[in-house]
């Protein structure tokens, strides 16, 4: 599949997230968690693809996506900030393992939390976020992708663990196996994960440590 999508709107929404909003071509369809590959319609880019996830809901008329840039990279994340409204990019066929499964934990690193955004909308919209938490690891309080919106959706059950700041109301430091034995208390419900790759492996290990059962973890297939 290729599809040349026109942009709606693009701007900044932290210091390094980008958030879009392009046209959906008809019949379009996607589930809360998966994502597409993304080209850049634009000469000598249009073969650079790179994996986005959708932050929209599947029944929006119009698709969103939240990425983190990497200007240091110089790639198509950078190159996604030279675009403005009615540039155009090139969707390809969608994909992903990552899908709500039953109530649970989700733990997400940084721009990892892109997955849970439009599966946490859908079931904020459905009223059946009750019962689901989210931990979310980052650097600083800046870094934090959408905390006001998961504030409202989640309240008390949105946790943030920043590594480097100490501020009162966050946690301080990284995730580790007595942090999420305080935090997942019920070892018996549904863990999505998704984040950095050391960090992905360093908390399987920690679950694993605490005797939970590794086939109710949802992830992005290796």
């Amino acid at each position: 599949m290729e599809e040349r999508v026109r942009i709606f709107s693009i701007g900044l929404i932290t210091r390094n997230v980008l958030q879009i909003f392009v046209e959906k071509p008809q019949n379009f369809e996607f589930q809360p968690g998966q994502a597409t590959e993304i080209s850049l319609d634009k000469t000598g880019w249009e073969e650079e693809r790179r994996p986005f996830t959708f932050t929209s809901l599947p029944d929006d008329n119009f698709l969103q996506f939240t990425i983190k840039i990497y200007q240091s990279h110089k790639g198509v994340t950078n190159e996604l900030l030279t675009l403005k409204k009615n540039d155009s990019l090139i969707l390809h066929d969608v994909f992903g393992a990552i899908e709500f499964k039953g109530n649970g934990t989700f733990i997400a690193g940084g721009a990892g939390v892109t997955p849970f955004i439009s599966i946490l909308r859908n079931l904020n919209f459905k009223k059946e976020i009750d019962g689901n938490t989210l931990i979310f690891a980052n650097k600083t309080r800046d870094d934090i992708i959408l905390r006001y919106e998961f504030e409202r959706m989640l309240g008390k059950s949105f946790k943030n663990i920043l590594s480097e700041e100490h501020t009162d109301g966050f946690f301080n430091g990284h995730i580790t196996e007595e942090f999420l034995r305080i935090q997942v208390p019920d070892l018996n419900r549904h863990v999505y994960l998704c984040g950095p790759p050391e960090m992905m492996s360093a908390v399987e290990g920690f679950l694993e440590g605490l005797g939970f059962d590794m086939n109710l973890l949802v992830k992005e297939e290796d």
